[in-house]
């Protein structure tokens, strides 16, 4: 009984207990802040290409077209070039282009629309993010070319 009392009664531990038991929540707050920084940088990423992918097919850049004409091989790679400078790898299945299409009522734009899975290391603590999460990019661009 004396000696149940008297553990009770020791305080040595009780920072290093108190601490084991706030790291991990405190850790989790940090890793979970960084991949969140991280997939809003991949999204910041995807919108950019979006955009400078319409503008290379709406004014026939060279990296988008093949002797003044558009051409789909050359703006996917264009595109997935561009990302992979980035770290984001995309590859035609990624990338949708429409080079003559509507957008907001207007006719005559190019439309790039990217679709992209995040790939988070967090489903090894949170199993619902298991396949990432899905990002997806869309931008418009008049056509300028002939």
């Amino acid at each position: 009984m004396r000696r149940l009392a008297s553990f009770v009664r020791d305080k040595s531990g009780a920072n290093a207990v108190e601490f084991a038991l706030l790291s991990v929540p405190l850790l989790m707050v940090l890793l979970g802040t960084i991949e969140f920084g991280r997939m809003y940088w991949a999204q910041h990423v995807l919108q950019d290409m979006a955009n400078a992918g319409a503008r290379c097919v709406g004014v026939l850049q060279s990296g988008c077209a093949k002797d003044g004409v558009y051409n789909a091989a050359n703006a996917i790679s264009y595109i997935s070039g561009m990302a992979a400078t980035d770290g984001i790898v995309l590859t035609g299945s990624n990338i949708t282009i429409n080079n003559n299409t509507n957008c907001s009522g207007l006719s005559g734009f190019t439309m790039v629309q990217i679709s992209y899975t995040f790939p988070t290391v967090l489903p090894n603590f949170l199993t619902a993010l298991a396949n990432g999460p899905a990002l997806s990019a869309q931008a418009c661009f008049p056509n300028q070319g002939t």
